[in-house]
This record gives C-alpha cells, structure tokens and sequence, in this order.
C-alpha cells in the first residue's frame, strides 16, 4: 500500500471509492459541461486535473473537486456575456481565462486569510439562491428533454417560450429521456450513491448506437478530442471584463467546497482549515485553466459515494482522476454516441436537490424575515440572472445582518417568583414580578453608531410607560460599546436625572467598563451607579427604598 501526503495509506477502499466515484463523477461532468456550453470533453478535463491537484493539497480526506452544476450555470452566464456568438475557438480560450481568474481569486484570498467569507452569505439566502439556480439549471435543460429550441432570454420568459415551442416536441428525443430517467430515479431510490449517471448514460449509448436514432433526428453529442487535454492559453485582455463574474463564481466554489468539506469530516480526522482550501482551490482552478477545464469546486454528491463506500483518504480521487485519464484515451469515441438529451436528463436529476421547499417551510416555522430573505434571495436569480443573482444574495445577508444590527434586542428583566431567577418579561411566563419603582432593563449585543439611537428610543419609551424612580441598564448582554453609544448613554443619563430618575449601570465587562471610565460617564454617574451585576443592584436598591411588605427581603 502507498503513502498519501495526508499519512493515510492507500488501500482497496479507496480503489473501490474512486472506481465507484468516477461512475458518477464523469457523467456529471459532461453534462454539466453542457451546461455551460462547452464541449463535454471540457467536463473531462475539469475531472482530471482539479480533481488530482486537490488531492495532493487539499485539507479534506475525501472531498472531490470538479465541476458541479451551480458553477456551471454562473460560467455559462459570464461564456454567453463574453462569447455571444458561441465561436468554438474564442469559447476555450474565454473558459482558460476565466477559470485562471477564479483560482488567481481564491490564491489571494488565501494569502489575505480570508477563510472566513465561507459564511459571508447567510444559510437562509443560500437556501434561496441555490433554489433559484436549481430552477434556472433545470428550464435551461428542458428543451434538450424535448428536443426542441427556444430563444433565450431570463427564466420567465425561456418559461413562456418552452411551453410555445411545446407542440414541436420530438418524441423520440423525449423518449429517449423518459428512458434515461426512470434509470436515475429507479436506481437512486432504490441503490443510492450507486453508479446510477454511468448506467443511464450508458443506456442513452446503446438507444441511439443500436436503433440508430441520431439519424432519426436524435441529437448526440458527435466527436470527441481522443487523447490528453491540449495547453490552452488564457487572454489576459479579457481579465476585466470577466473579473466580476470571476468573484462571484470564486465565492460560490469557496462556499460549495467548505460546506461539502465540512459535512463529511468524521470523528478523528482533521478539521477542514478554510485558508489551506482556498489555496487548495485555486491552485485547483489554476492549473486546470491551461488544461481545458472550467471553474472547479468541491462536489455534496460526489463526496457522499466516496464516504458511502468507505474512502479514506484522497486516494480515492486520484483514482478517479485516473479513470478521467483512461475514458479521455481509450473511450471518447464511444461517446460520441451520447445524446444531449441524456446528459439534460443527468443535470435535471442532480439538479433537482438545489430546490429545497422543505428548508423553505423550517425557515419559516423559526423566523419569517429569513424566510423573506430566502424568497428574495431566489427572485433575484430568476429576475436578474444568475451572477448578479450573487449579488442579490449577498446584498440580502448584509441587510439582514443591518437589520438585526441596528435593532438589537431590548428587554425589560423580571424576576421568577419565589426563585433567584431573573429573566426577561415575556408571554411565556405571566407570572414573573418586577419591582416597584425598579425598571431593568437589558439590551443584547453590540452598541455602536447604527443602534444607539434605537436602543435609546427603546429605553426612552420604557422610562415613560413605567415611570420608574430607578433605571438600571443590564450591560451584562453587551460585548462592546463604541464611541457614539457611550454619548448616548451620557446624553441619556443627563435627560433622566433632570426627570428625578436615577440611571444605573450593571454588569460591565472590562473592556466595556474601561470604556465607560475613559470617556468620562463613570465620574458623571459618580459612586454606587456602576454595579457589579443585576442582582447588586436589586440589593442596593431594597436598602435604599425598602418596600413595606415581605418582598423586600427576597434578593
């Protein structure tokens, strides 16, 4: 057995891993080649090179990095922006640079240490914006089902356009899907991470060889380069021009990977470092940019077959960089035989996981705004496009993530009766006491610049409905004060001490406390208003306004 850099050594379950993951793998790739609008020889190469450059850097046992559908659908948008015309020759060269964009992208990234933008985009708006790529990929692939063609345009009207165009169907060509799908339905359900793609496309093969049904008008695939992948040579000149599609498509390979990445480390292996995956990566994207390939990133299904036949290590996808190697050489004459409708059948399939309705409803049933978010999220795809669809996406998450910001949590604090249990008012529990002429009052998180004048108006509203003789601000929650909430909370202590309210402050951190005595509101306060918790506060107020009946003595 070999030794691995990972010092896992290979053995048979990785054989049998990368066998098995390369019966799925390879069919994906073509088709999601197609979808691109590339040669399927492209998805070859993107399972070829990327694949075995991963394996030798990656900070994954298992992950396998090639093509996958929504990488497919953003190259294909920035490929029909800069190549309308579809020129065959300008295609690979647009595709190498591109590709060499978005791994120079992520090597950057890597260098600035900028793992932490895997969670630059909420779950929630991923749900929504996977979803809308999911039905994007799916209606772009639906008029090869029916062998028919359709003008393009953005997903309502290609929506309008297939259900026109439906008359012209070509039942053979429907037929022939109808065929490829009951393979993948029958067998996914029935055998999962089986190598379902490889058997429907090897039927699609034999439909169309035997019955000779390309010349019945089936429309196949047709030749296919034998051999290794040539040196393609990107255009700098287009760097800027394909730099914005290059970010976005950078971003979602980084985000698929280091989800796919972390969803299968298992107990005892090494946690996924996201730096050493962005140089991973991009070196990935990098040296397939010369090969052939397009935008590569680490692929949920394909990593699933691996774990689920027991790989180990990253063996397993040389091995099935081996097995993209051998069908290039020895098999891309039997191919050629492949019918497009076949593959559109493959990426509907795998597609259809995008769409997530159930995520949709738990979203929901847990918080409505994020479900909004979701929706909008999804809308943006469909009625802008998929690149700007990113754009929409993370737009979403930086408002959402303003929203929650400016307006932080502000409760008033109770107290559990007849328990040292202080918590916040709410429905839940009716019973909770407050003390008479004690108004406590908690907000949550950081207070800077965007929230301070809410969380001011919060308290000022409380101040009048409650008319308190004491206010005490629980800090407890507060991570940070910046500078224009510690003027807040000097202007705020200053209106209700001309009120005759006294203003407290409990709970400090150091940090925040230290803040408080630099800026001057700890001497404004004076002694005996800067309390080490809230229950110090309760104590001194009892002592200095006892109340006539047994509750005085309860702290």
């Amino acid at each position: 057995m070999a030794q691995h850099a990972s010092g896992v050594r290979f053995g048979m379950s990785d054989l049998l891993a990368g066998v098995t993951a390369s019966a799925v793998v390879l069919p994906k790739a073509m088709a999601y080649a197609t979808v691109a609008g590339l040669p399927v020889a492209t998805g070859l190469y993107t399972a070829f090179v990327p694949v075995l450059l991963y394996a030798l850097l990656g900070s994954s046992r298992v992950l396998s990095v090639s093509s996958t559908s929504t990488l497919a659908i953003l190259t294909a948008t920035q490929l029909a922006a800069v190549v309308p015309d579809g020129d065959p020759g300008r295609l690979f060269t647009v595709t190498a640079t591109l590709t060499l964009l978005v791994g120079a992208i992520l090597l950057l990234a890597a260098a600035l240490r900028l793992g932490f933008v895997a969670s630059f985009i909420s779950l929630p708006v991923l749900v929504g914006f996977r979803s809308g790529i999911g039905l994007v990929i799916i209606l772009d692939q639906l008029p090869k089902v029916f062998g028919i063609h359709i003008q393009k345009d953005n997903f309502f009207m290609d929506l309008f356009h297939l259900i026109q165009a439906l008359p012209e169907t070509s039942w053979l060509t429907l037929a022939v899907a109808l065929a490829t799908l009951a393979i993948l339905v029958v067998m996914e359900r029935r055998f999962p991470h089986s190598p379902a793609p490889l058997l429907g496309v090897g039927a699609g093969i034999a439909l169309v060889w035997g019955w000779g049904l390309n010349e019945a008008g089936v429309s196949i695939i047709g030749t296919i380069p034998v051999g290794l992948p040539g040196l393609t040579m990107p255009d700098l000149a287009l760097v800027l021009q394909l730099l914005p599609g290059a970010t976005g498509i950078a971003l979602m390979s980084f985000t698929e990977t280091i989800a796919a990445g972390r969803a299968f480390v298992q107990k005892g292996e090494p946690d996924i470092a996201p730096n050493r995956e962005l140089a991973a990566t991009g070196l990935a994207n990098l040296g397939g940019a010369f090969f052939g390939s397009m935008p590569a990133g680490g692929g949920t299904s394909q990593t699933a077959v691996i774990r689920s036949v027991g790989g180990k290590s990253q063996w397993a996808s040389v091995v099935t960089a081996a097995m993209a190697l051998a069908t290039m050489v020895f098999l891309a004459p039997l191919l050629s035989w492949l019918p497009h409708a076949t593959l559109a059948v493959v990426v509907i399939v795998y597609s259809v996981g995008l769409i997530q309705p159930e995520e949709f409803r738990r979203i929901g049933r847990i918080r409505m705004m994020e479900l909004r978010w979701a929706a909008i999220a999804c809308l943006g795809v469909l009625l802008f496009g998929t690149l700007q669809g990113i754009v929409v996406a993370i737009l979403v998450s930086l408002l959402g993530l303003a929203s929650q910001t400016a307006q932080p949590r502000v409760y008033v604090i109770g107290r559990k009766p007849g328990a040292d249990v202080l918590r916040p008012l709410s429905g839940q529990h009716p019973g909770d006491e407050t003390i008479p002429g004690l108004l406590i009052v908690r907000p949550e998180g950081r207070l800077f610049f965007i929230n301070a004048q809410y969380v001011a108006s919060q308290v000022r509203q409380l101040i009048e409905s409650e008319a308190p003789r004491v206010v005490v601000l629980d800090m407890s929650r507060v991570q940070d004060v910046e500078y224009s909430a510690l003027i807040m909370l000097m202007e705020k202590e200053q209106r209700v001490r001309a009120a005759g309210i006294d203003f407290w402050l409990a709970g400090l951190n150091p940090g925040v406390l230290e803040n408080v005595r630099r800026s001057g509101l700890a001497q404004q306060l004076g002694e005996g208003r800067l309390l080490f918790n809230t229950r110090a506060a309760i104590r001194q107020y009892q002592q200095q306004y006892p109340l006539p009946d047994d509750r005085a003595d309860r702290d």
